[in-house]
């Protein structure tokens, strides 16, 4: 492609972006997608062309084949999951990563990579209220966090048996520690670092569904007396199912005690510690090894972009550095290399998407919006707890309320088919996005705020929808 076609087609991109943005704010589209398996495959041909084609048609493809196969996550009326904003600071953010073409390999492949990646970590432990002990790196997704920091621990652990036998050549095996409520990518770290699954313990959580320190505590010391070698605790923030909180001051002191390592899982709750307010949630962070939130969730700093945190430095870098020749410099010794922070052995420029979001919001203007946020969360429980037949699960300590309609007579599984049922005819209509998930033996709903688009005009519509949606009382209830 020639500079001029790029830049008349990148000018109509651009456009077309801002024109669907502007739509999904105005509430024009369906929220969740309505298309069936296969349909959006089925629209394209099956072979690749043979010769190069315009690239004009495309747009008109994506308005017609594209968009309807999307669910829309910038949507006001998205309440689904987790918040996974992408601020348009943080998309140019991402046009300029791609559009620069830095591949981080080492700090002398790209010096403005790597630097504005450590400033723009650095900016975030400020906001966040942490200590200048901290040292941050961007990962992918928590996912990769979690596993680099359990491979850490292990190593820390056996005294870096990888450049030996590794976990084969041990005598004990290896534990890790996580509550019922953790996300499933602690199990999977917890198998690719080759713990296995027989030596992972969920530990019993608290009537608030945060680990039990004590349960923790109980745990650890009959793996000691049965000969295996406790290793990690993942504590989270914020937990999956209800954002769950896990006391992290009471874990640490079973931690310290036992000489584990601590890792906390932060994911989309994390943002919340930039606001003064809720950081109390957290008391005892400073005594973790590690720590991970995705500013790509509720910040919004679009995905990818997941910062990992660590207090030791150096015991990452001896993890996870390699060091072959052609990558070496005159300037290693003075610079950091990020290759030697995580797995991949190249990255991408994603500070840009982070820098850009920070310093066209400013921290004042992410606070505005995570209260704003919080409120919603407050003013949807008040109205749950003030409502007859319909039950809040959970606390709310963050911006996810789980509720479930209960109409008089109704339990068991007939209680599960109308849950599912109410849920299901506000997703197929279009109007708001909601998820419901299990707790304990039964299924509830999920609301999660944090769309940027998102006021209370949408909160105050998707709770006269979820009323008339439940209560009206379908075959089920009748």
């Amino acid at each position: 492609m020639e500079i001029e076609e790029f830049r008349r087609l990148g000018h109509e991109v651009v456009d077309w972006i801002a024109d669907y943005r502007a739509r999904t704010s105005r509430g024009e589209l369906p929220v969740m997608s309505r298309v069936t398996p296969g349909d959006t495959r089925a629209a394209f041909p099956a072979a690749p062309p043979a010769e190069p084609q315009s690239l004009d048609a495309a747009l008109d493809e994506l308005t017609r084949v594209i968009v309807p196969g999307c669910t829309h996550w910038q949507d006001p009326r998205f309440f689904a999951y987790f918040p996974s904003n992408s601020s348009l600071a943080a998309v140019l953010g991402d046009f300029l990563s791609t559009g620069l073409a830095q591949l981080g390999l080492n700090w002398q492949a790209s010096p403005a990579l790597t630097e504005l990646e450590e400033l723009t970590t650095d900016w975030l432990r400020q906001m966040l209220g942490l200590s200048g002990a901290w040292s941050g790196v961007i990962q992918d997704t928590a996912s990769t966090a979690t596993l680099v920091a359990l491979i850490c621990a292990r190593e820390r652990t056996t005294d870096y048996a990888a450049a030996r036998g590794g976990l084969q050549a041990s005598e004990r095996p290896l534990v890790v520690y996580a509550s019922s409520q953790s996300h499933s990518s602690v199990e999977k770290a917890a198998l690719l670092a080759g713990f296995g699954r027989e030596n992972l313990r969920v530990v019993a959580v608290d009537d608030r569904f945060g680990m039990s320190a004590e349960a923790l505590r109980r745990a650890v010391a009959a793996d000691k007396a049965a000969g295996r070698l406790p290793c990690a605790v993942v504590a989270t923030i914020g937990s999956t199912a209800t954002t769950a909180v896990d006391p992290l001051e009471e874990i640490a002191g079973v931690t310290r005690a036992q000489g584990l390592w601590l890792h906390v899982d932060a994911a989309m709750a994390g943002s919340a510690m930039i606001l003064p307010e809720c950081r109390p949630l957290w008391q005892g962070i400073e005594a973790a090894d590690s720590l991970v939130l995705n500013p790509h969730k509720w910040l919004g700093a679009s995905f990818d972009c997941s910062t990992y945190f660590v207090r030791d430095p150096q015991h990452l870098v001896r993890v996870m550095s390699t060091n072959p020749s052609y990558l070496r410099t005159a300037a290693d010794a003075k610079v950091r290399n990020f290759r030697d922070w995580g797995i991949p052995l190249g990255r991408r420029f994603r500070a840009l998407k982070l820098w850009l979001l920070i310093r066209e919001q400013g921290v004042q203007g992410l606070q505005r919006r995570l209260r704003r946020d919080l409120e919603h969360a407050r003013w949807l429980a008040a109205q749950i707890d003030s409502t007859p037949g319909w039950q809040r699960l959970a606390p709310v300590p963050f911006q996810t309320v789980c509720l479930r309609h209960v109409p008089p007579g109704l339990q068991g599984e007939a209680l599960d088919t109308h849950t599912l049922g109410w849920v299901r005819r506000i997703n197929e209509s279009g109007r708001a996005y909601l998820t419901p998930a299990m707790l304990g033996e039964h299924w509830m709903v999920r609301v999660s705020f944090g769309v940027e688009a998102t006021e209370h005009e949408h909160v105050a519509a998707l709770w006269r929808q979820m009323r008339d949606e439940a209560e009206r009382g379908g075959p089920a209830v009748r």
